[in-house]
């Protein structure tokens, strides 16, 4: 049987020139011009990936068996308006980028709560995903220059992506961390930044670079599917807080939603493996509904149910 690639395998095409020149065309020509640049480059991609368009078309599929109610089906019309979808989150990514979001194209739920935690000096672990367009959450920051929020990535893009948000903000209070493993050193800078009372946001919902094998499976979709236990290790060594943040686009808006996940993950050393096996299908099942509310907005296009398998 063919071995499907890791999603780190997949081709980065371009990543950081090709987000600095969307970025100023989005700066000097504005959203619309934009969108109508991008669709031709998204019928191309989605024309000539062949990977990306079956993986979507797959996700599609298993959709309309789990849930018939959403009338959606695998054929090139719905996955077309998948990559679609994904082309107008790139011109909402790059809104954020510019500062151009205003306060009121913004929505929150459950915000106030996280906003008092952090206002007693403690900060939280938010655990985020490929769902929707995590980007837009810097505007926390940019709305209230008192938040700092650190966004771990698991690429060797962070450097440079820090330089771009440097050119595009200088008083950005986004950070952004590249994390292939947690070791000790990790630990311990993320602590302090927790205890200055600091966000830190991880997502949770793909297998990390290296030590495969720190992953559980649990039930997404009505399939199994790895999910990594990374983001969960992490915390709770950092001992705080730790919300689940999707922030979707409906109605024309951006809302995003933070739900608190536990007041401190604790994985006990003799029932490590079932705690932890709880907490992430827990996590699984939160993803899995707010897929549900926004399903063409989950941009993991990737054999998502069998890619970290060694079949």
């Amino acid at each position: 049987m063919k071995k499907t690639l890791h999603w780190t395998q997949i081709e980065e095409r371009g990543m950081i020139w090709s987000i600095w020149l969307l970025l100023r065309i989005y700066q000097l020509f504005g959203r619309m011009f934009l969108q109508l640049f991008l669709y031709p480059v998204v019928l191309y991609y989605w024309l000539t990936h062949r990977q990306a368009r079956q993986a979507s078309q797959a996700y599609l599929n298993r959709l309309a068996v789990f849930s018939p109610s959403l009338k959606l089906s695998g054929s090139f019309f719905w996955s077309f308006r998948h990559f679609s979808s994904f082309a107008n989150a790139i011109i909402d990514k790059l809104a954020a980028w510019s500062g151009a979001l205003s306060q009121t194209d913004v929505e929150y739920y459950g915000r106030n709560e996280l906003i008092a935690r952090i206002s007693k000096g403690q900060g939280a672990v938010l655990l985020g995903s490929h769902l929707g367009n995590l980007e837009v959450c810097r505007v926390i920051a940019d709305f209230d220059k008192t938040i700092h929020i650190n966004v771990l990535l698991d690429n060797k893009h962070a450097q440079k992506f820090n330089q771009l948000l440097k050119q595009t903000s200088d008083n950005s209070q986004l950070n952004l961390i590249q994390i292939t493993e947690i070791t000790a050193a990790t630990s311990m800078v993320l602590r302090n930044k927790i205890n200055n009372g600091e966000l830190v946001i991880i997502a949770a919902d793909r297998t990390p670079v290296s030590n495969q094998q720190r992953v559980t499976k649990v039930t997404f979709m009505g399939a199994d599917a790895l999910f990594p236990q990374g983001p969960f290790i992490l915390a709770s060594l950092l001992e705080c807080p730790v919300y689940t943040v999707f922030c979707l686009k409906q109605h024309s808006k951006n809302v995003i939603y933070f739900d608190l996940f536990s007041d401190s993950l604790m994985f006990p050393r003799k029932t490590r493996e079932e705690a932890m096996q709880k907490m992430i299908q827990r996590y699984a099942e939160c993803l899995q509904t707010y897929c549900l509310k926004e399903p063409l907005q989950w941009f993991n296009f990737f054999d998502f149910w069998h890619s970290s398998y060694d079949e």
